[in-house]
C-alpha cells in the first residue's frame, strides 16, 4: 500500500485535524478449462477479468473512511464505502460494508489458498451490506456486530433487516503458531423475495468455480413473494504450525416462509504446505487470515493446498414429504506461486459432482482447471 500522506492540516498543532488519502486496488486474472460430462449444459471455457478493484481509505477530520469499487463487470460495483470511528473499547462502522460471518469469508480474497472460497462462503455469508456494527479485539478475542439491511447500493431491490456477528479466540497466536476457534451467527428477514420485482431467494452454489455457471445446482428456493426468515452460522476451527496448516468450518442455515421450510448445512476441510518453509500469516485483530510477507528465496513461496467442500439442501411444505433434496460436493488441489508478498500466481485442480437425492441419480460431474495472475497494492 501506498503510505497514508496528509493532504491537509491545520497551521497550529492545537488544532490538527488531518484529512489524508491511501490509493490502493487488485486486479485477478482468471482462465478455466473445464472436462464436462454429458448431463446438463456444458460449461464454456473462458478467461475473466474476476476483480479490478480501486479503493481510496484514509482519515477525513474525526472519523476514519474508506472507499472501494470494482471496475471488472458490465457496471461499477461497490464494495466498502464508510466511516468509522475509534472510540476506547472498539470501532463503531457505519455504511456499507462487508458483514461479519466465517473465516473463510472474512479472509480477503488477496490471502486466500484456493482461487474461490467453499459453498457456504459464497451462498450464505451477507457479504457487502448497509449497516452499522460495532467491533472489537481485546485479550486474543475479537467480536463483532451489526445490524444491517438486506439492501447495498448496488442490489437495493432486495429487500429486509438483518443482525449478525461474530467472535473469535486465538489463544497466545504468534508467527507459525496459531489455533483459531470462532462462532459467527445471523438473523435475516426478507420481503417479499421473488415478488413484485423483488430477486428470489435461492441457494446455488457453483461448484467448480466461478465460471461453472452451467453446474449450478438448487438447494432450495424461497422466491414465491412470501416474507422468509432465515438464521445462518458458522464454526471455525484453524491450526498454524509452522509452513503447514489446516483449517475446516461447518456451516448452516434455516429457511421458513410460513408454507414452506428449508435447511442448508456445509462443511469444508483443508490442508495448506508451504514447501518453501514459510507460513500463513494470521491478524489477531481481526481473527482472520493476511498476507504472506516472510518470502525466504529469491525464487519466492511455493504453497501446496487440498480442500474438501460439501453443501447440501432440503426442501418442503410443512407437513409434506421433500420438494427437493440436493448434494454438492468438490476435491480441489491448489498451487499458489507467490513471486512477490503482492504477486502471485495461482492453479486450482477441481473435481466436483452434484446429486439429486430423490432421484438418487448423480445430475453433474464436472472437472475444471483453473488459474489466476493476482496483483494488489
Amino acid at each position: 500500500m501506498i503510505p497514508m500522506a496528509p493532504l491537509w492540516a491545520a497551521e497550529t498543532a492545537d488544532d490538527v485535524r488531518p484529512v489524508t488519502a491511501t490509493f490502493g486496488g487488485r486486479l485477478h486474472l482468471d482462465f478455466a478449462d473445464f472436462d464436462n460430462d454429458s448431463r446438463g449444459t456444458p460449461n464454456k471455457d473462458d478467461t475473466e477479468v474476476r476483480r479490478a478493484w480501486l479503493d481510496m481509505s484514509g482519515r477525513f477530520f474525526v472519523v476514519d473512511y474508506k472507499l472501494e469499487a470494482d471496475f471488472s463487470g458490465d457496471r461499477v460495483e461497490a464494495k466498502d464505502v464508510y466511516v468509522s470511528r475509534d472510540f476506547s473499547g472498539g470501532k463503531l462502522t457505519v455504511g456499507q460494508f462487508k458483514q461479519y460471518f466465517s473465516l473463510d469469508d472474512r479472509t480477503g480474497s488477496n490471502y486466500g489458498s484456493f482461487l474461490e472460497r467453499g459453498n457456504a462462503g459464497t451462498t450464505l455469508a451477507p457479504l457487502y451490506r448497509l449497516g452499522a456494527s460495532w467491533q472489537a479485539a481485546r485479550n486474543d478475542m475479537t467480536w463483532a456486530a451489526s445490524a444491517y439491511s438486506l439492501e447495498s447500493i448496488d442490489a437495493w431491490q432486495v429487500k429486509g433487516r438483518a443482525a449478525g456477528g461474530r467472535v473469535t479466540w486465538a489463544p497466545g497466536a504468534t508467527a507459525g503458531d496459531v489455533l483459531h476457534l470462532g462462532l459467527s451467527l445471523a438473523h435475516e428477514r426478507y420481503d417479499n423475495p421473488g415478488g413484485n420485482g423483488v430477486p428470489g431467494l435461492k441457494i446455488r452454489p457453483r461448484p467448480a468455480g466461478h465460471l461453472s455457471d452451467n453446474s449450478r445446482l438448487t438447494l432450495v428456493d424461497f422466491s414465491a413473494g412470501r416474507d422468509t426468515d432465515v438464521n445462518k452460522w458458522s464454526m471455525e476451527y484453524a491450526q498454524v504450525r509452522g509452513p503447514i496448516s489446516w483449517q475446516g468450518e461447518f456451516s448452516g442455515a434455516s429457511f421458513d416462509d410460513g408454507l414452506q421450510r428449508g435447511k442448508v448445512l456445509a462443511g469444508y476441510g483443508m490442508l495448506s504446505w508451504f514447501v518453501t518453509g514459510e507460513s500463513r500469516a494470521y491478524d489477531s485483530k481481526t481473527g482472520r487470515f493476511a498476507r504472506v510477507k516472510n518470502i525466504q528465496h529469491k525464487a519466492g513461496a511455493f504453497e501446496l493446498a487440498l480442500r474438501y467442500d460439501q453443501m447440501r439442501g432440503d426442501q418442503h411444505l410443512i407437513g409434506q414429504p421433500d420438494l427437493r433434496d440436493g448434494r454438492t460436493e468438490a476435491w480441489t488441489l491448489g498451487g499458489n506461486w507467490y513471486m512477490r508478498p503482492n504477486l502471485r500466481f495461482m492453479l486450482n485442480l477441481i473435481d466436483s459432482r452434484n446429486r439429486d437425492q430423490l432421484a438418487g441419480a448423480t445430475v453433474d460431474h464436472t472437472r475444471a482447471v483453473t488459474g489466476r495472475l493476482q496483483f494488489d497494492f
